[in-house]
């Protein structure tokens, strides 16, 4: 094999696609993965870059930057979210699209990965822009998309209203209702119960299997979450019913933190009628950083990529890091983390509830009918500890830690698919 070593990455803000691709390296190396297949799975199968002219309130068009990549399609159809940011990227849509195809595999699902973003200012835009725009996003991709083919999702500032729109907009297009393009959708369009809490919901579970492996009993526990979104406040809602103690939550206003323990579902309720921000919460006022390094025992990291870095890894107090986040670890923090036995249930195991019940929605659209929520939960339940699992024997089986165990046996999955379809 003919693998090029990483360079070593250095700063705060690290390219997305070269932090995925040197686990991909690590992981490959062990799989003893051969060249062609290494060449064909660290490529992205499409990218597709579009220009979007929208015509604003003021009457101006203003053309915005579209993009949609399809990393792997082998294990089924592609499936990934769609992000409105300024931060927009082709290199991180890149990243992201690669994190959804071993996201998909590590679980076990039949999809590929994909993943699109829009480079807008969503914050700034009425309500009417963003259906205008959305809706050219949709014709643009009406041949990229299908419910065989790519399945989009909800995103960075993309939710439910977003998605009805590219259904409604893509059902006009092909003459008929097709619920099963997308998912996240609103429950009366087709939307799965269950769906809202599913990631969180999976960092729990990811969370309860590991500190059930390391001997970490739950009730009592320490627990610090960064970012307090749909991820992470779920997540701290549902670990604190587990019996963990949350002493610390944060949002873009900064870390909040009480020794005591915070009433998670006080604090939702304050976000919600403080138009959205934990601004002002009763708790002691500290920085996003300053909560990474507190001492708990579980660490949730649900915010932004590249939080945890080679500047800040070696003060990471925490036992055990549950990520509910994309990339919140970047690849230059592995070795300290690794080094300082802190153990790490990756991303693309941790937060693929998310994309679970995504799936268990597309099925039922399929069907035409429709799971209890208790059903949903329990198979998602399900689906996620057998995965962690399947990581944790992987782990054990090549002598690694759990992150690239998670890409090994995702690589693994689609490499043994890609050879058995064929390669050109």
């Amino acid at each position: 094999m003919s693998y090029k070593e990483p360079a070593p990455i250095t700063g705060q803000h690290l390219n997305p696609f070269e932090s995925m691709m040197s686990r991909f390296d690590i992981a490959a190396k062990k799989l003893g993965l051969d060249d062609s297949l290494y060449s064909v799975l660290k490529s992205p199968a499409k990218i597709v870059m579009v220009s979007l002219p929208v015509t604003m309130d003021n009457g101006d068009v203003k053309v915005f930057e579209g993009y949609r990549v399809i990393h792997n399609a082998n294990l089924g159809p592609s499936k990934g979210g769609i992000r409105y940011s300024m931060d927009v990227t082709l290199d991180e849509v890149k990243a992201l699209a690669a994190w959804m195809t071993w996201k998909c595999a590590v679980v076990g699902i039949p999809y590929g990965g994909g993943k699109g973003g829009i480079k807008c200012h969503p914050q700034s835009m009425s309500k009417g822009e963003l259906e205008r725009m959305t809706r050219a996003y949709t014709v643009a991709m009406v041949d990229v998309f299908g419910p065989e083919k790519d399945i989009p999702a909800p995103d960075m500032n993309t939710g439910q209203q977003e998605m009805a729109w590219i259904m409604d907009e893509y059902s006009k297009l092909k003459g008929y209702s097709s619920p099963a393009v997308v998912t996240g959708k609103p429950l009366v369009l087709g939307g799965s119960l269950g769906r809202v809490e599913a990631t969180g919901r999976g960092v729990m579970v990811s969370a309860r299997s590991a500190m059930a492996k390391m001997g970490l009993s739950p009730v009592g526990a320490t627990c610090a979450v960064q970012g307090f979104g749909n991820v992470g406040s779920i997540s701290a809602k549902l670990l604190a019913t587990q019996g963990l103690k949350i002493v610390a939550i944060s949002d873009v206003t900064g870390g909040y933190y009480d020794p005591n323990g915070i009433n998670v579902e006080e604090a939702i309720a304050y976000k919600e009628g403080n138009k959205g921000t934990l601004e002002g919460f009763k708790a002691q006022k500290i920085s996003n950083n300053d909560l990474l390094i507190l001492d708990v025992d579980v660490l949730v990291p649900a915010a932004m990529e590249d939080q945890i870095t080679a500047e800040n890894a070696n003060d990471i107090k925490a036992k055990l890091i549950v990520e509910g986040a994309n990339g919140p670890t970047s690849w230059n923090a592995d070795d300290i983390l690794n080094t300082k036995g802190i153990m790490v249930v990756p991303d693309i195991l941790a937060n693929a509830g998310g994309v679970t019940v995504s799936y268990f929605e597309w099925v039922q659209n399929r069907l035409g009918y429709y799971w209890t929520e208790e059903r949903v939960n329990r198979r998602a339940d399900r689906t996620m500890k057998q995965a962690f699992e399947t990581v944790y024997q992987a782990a054990q089986k090549h002598d690694c830690s759990w992150r690239i165990a998670a890409y090994i046996v995702a690589i693994d999955k689609v490499a043994n698919t890609q050879k058995l379809r064929g390669v050109f």
